[in-house]
């Protein structure tokens, strides 16, 4: 799915478009809006845009500048200029810009819906383009990947020992052409690729290489990257801002990050039919760290909601923490058997792991950071559990899984993910169609309690902890309509109840179902039903 972002100072043609688009290609297109070029940046920081309508004369901060800032942070994003303005330096600044497109305002409706096709259909071109220099690049690279390949592989088992020593690790990387700087900290995705059923070792090898020569042209340019296959046959992206954008991206690499991995995992899914898993570094690490936050990522990975769906998993806990690496493999072992239990509702084996990893953690002479590692290592498969099947809504308190401080002791820690564990088996005893029902229901009785309020795909994916575009087909697949109609349907009966009061004006009542503007409001509520708020009101008889 794309995402399309209106901005323009005048409410009225902000909302106007804003309806419009919506319901162009509502399952192809996510419309986002904003009235002023810095509510449009909070957008850019908040999630991808792929295509940019904007008016050029604007307060503050204009059309131009807007652009500039966010092409240079999503450099993939489409430019569509709309103003009433005819002066000549606005135009042919406009005009200058590659890929932008120039639309005046009194072209009308038509014009624009047209445009937008003409760039959505540029830009899956764009995707073509990219694929076939996705197959030239895995020819060129093939003898580098095998030699760094191997060398990285080695490197996510034992990065303590290998990066030890700095002029040795810099003296490696120079030989064999691996473009990252050892002096950086680096950041970790991790890809876990659903093959069809049956699929040969030799096509899933291809499919594999595929996958990670589209990652990198999408990721290259923004990032220094090097995409590899671990032992496991996921895939493997070290990544560094490249030195244009490290100033620029600042704290919101991981944004920029989330957003271009969605584009790879929709690439992947249209040119060769996968989907692909995706756990991401919350922050960089430092290189001895790359086994533990690379050990974290899988865990994550193993927790993902079920084969066959394309979600993106952040890691948001401290990769800098450092163990005895030995220790440190015995602990991941053991929370991926907790996991696995987890997953396969063997109760009784998991409290027995779960028994004998706190025994071993609380001993009188065990060393901190194994025990804190030991706590988290378990918090963080019930809390992946938690956030995959969305039960955030079921469990009473898990809030304190990731924030050990809030335990008055070690023991009461452990004791504490016990109680979330024994609610998780509870609910686990629900089948299937009815989690994901309730994933569907809660997000269903947020949108009828906060009609008013900001109900954006992006929105609604941040609070439920799916990835949009993945919501977007959730949603239509449970309930057999899109969310925006969902949404539509809530506001219209809302709408409907509160015209009933005399009490409230129509622009009240525009307020407190979504619409800033009065006039939006009636030309939606005429869409639905046929008649105005005010023609409805009428009908109502006077009790």
């Amino acid at each position: 799915m794309y995402r399309l972002l209106v901005v323009d100072d005048e409410e009225i043609i902000a909302d106007s478009l804003y309806e419009v688009l919506s319901r162009l290609l509502p399952d192809e297109l996510d419309v986002c809006k904003a009235y002023s070029a810095a509510e449009a940046l909070d957008w850019m920081a908040r999630t991808r845009i792929d295509i940019l309508l904007t008016d050029i004369r604007m307060p503050g901060i204009d059309g131009l500048e807007l652009t500039e800032e966010i092409v240079a942070y999503w450099p993939r994003c489409k430019v569509v200029f709309l103003t009433g303005y005819s002066e000549f330096d606005y135009a042919y600044k406009a005009i200058q810009m590659p890929g932008a497109r120039y639309v005046l305002k009194t072209e009308g409706y038509d014009k624009v819906t047209q445009t937008v096709r003409d760039v959505l259909r540029e830009i899956h071109e764009d995707n073509r383009i990219l694929e076939l220099d996705r197959q030239s690049r895995e020819q060129r690279y093939a003898l580098d990947a095998m030699a760094q390949g191997d060398y990285v592989r080695h490197l996510l088992q034992d990065s303590r020992q290998l990066c030890r020593e700095r002029d040795v690790l810099t003296g490696e990387f120079r030989a064999l052409n691996i473009a990252l700087d050892p002096a950086r900290p680096v950041s970790l995705a991790l890809g876990r690729l659903c093959y069809p059923e049956g699929t040969a070792y030799s096509r899933r090898s291809e499919l594999t290489n595929a996958c990670r020569a589209i990652g990198s042209s999408y990721l290259e340019g923004q990032t220094r990257c090097l995409g590899v296959t671990d032992r496991h046959g996921d895939l493997v992206w070290l990544l560094q801002p490249s030195e244009d954008a490290a100033a620029r991206f600042s704290d919101r690499m991981v944004r920029y990050l989330e957003g271009t991995l969605e584009l790879i995992q929709e690439t992947c899914g249209e040119t060769l039919g996968l989907t692909m898993a995706i756990a991401l570094s919350g922050a960089p690490c430092e290189w001895e760290a790359v086994t533990s936050q690379y050990e974290r990522l899988r865990q994550l990975c193993q927790l993902r909601l079920s084969d066959g769906l394309s979600v993106i998993m952040t890691d948001r806990t401290d990769p800098r923490e450092t163990l005895d690496p030995n220790e440190e493999y015995r602990i991941g072992r053991k929370a991926e058997i907790l996991a696995a239990h987890l997953e396969a509702d063997r109760r009784e084996k998991f409290f027995e792991g779960l028994e004998e990893v706190a025994g071993r953690a609380l001993q009188p002479d065990a060393n901190v950071q194994t025990t804190v590692e030991a706590y988290y290592a378990v918090a963080l498969a019930l809390l992946s559990y938690i956030n995959r099947w969305g039960l955030q809504g079921q469990i009473g308190d898990y809030g304190k899984l990731m924030h050990l401080n809030d335990h008055a002791s070690m023991k009461d820690g452990f004791q504490y993910l016990s109680r979330v564990a024994e609610d998780i088996f509870g609910i686990k005893r629900l089948d299937e169609k009815e989690r994901a029902s309730c994933a569907i229901d809660r997000i269903c009785r947020y949108v009828n309690e906060h009609l008013g309020e900001d109900l954006s795909l992006v929105k609604l994916a941040e609070i439920s902890y799916f990835n949009p575009t993945y919501l977007s087909r959730f949603f239509k697949q449970e309930r057999g309509l899109n969310l925006s109609e969902y949404i539509d349907q809530c506001r219209i009966r809302r709408a409907m109840e509160l015209l009933k009061d005399g009490e409230l004006k129509v622009r009240e009542v525009a307020a407190a179902v979504g619409y800033e503007a009065a006039h939006s409001f009636t030309r939606f509520f005429k869409k639905a039903t046929g008649m105005t708020p005010q023609e409805y009101r009428d009908t109502i008889p006077i009790v």
